[in-house]
């Protein structure tokens, strides 16, 4: 059960990246989760709190995520086009 959460959260939060970002249309639901996923590995590197892959989900973790899968989108994106957006 942990993983269809982790994999669900994982998804809304590149969902919600990707539309703060501009990108939505550019991504499919498979992208978002990785995006989610590894955007709230990034935010527990940066952040000290935590993030959905390594503690409880709550509102804390779950706006460090998203941040998180933000900052990754606009590297990615600086890193495509030359410019965050």
């Amino acid at each position: 059960m942990g993983l269809i959460l982790w994999l669900v959260i994982g998804g809304v939060v590149g969902w919600l990246a990707s539309i703060v970002m501009r990108t939505d249309a550019q991504q499919g639901i498979v992208l978002n989760v990785v995006v989610g996923i590894v955007g709230a590995f990034v935010a527990g590197l940066i952040f000290s709190g935590g993030s959905i892959n390594n503690a409880p989900l709550n509102l804390y973790t779950f706006l460090t995520s998203l941040v998180g899968a933000i900052i990754l989108l606009a590297i990615v994106n600086l890193v495509r086009r030359g410019s965050v957006r």
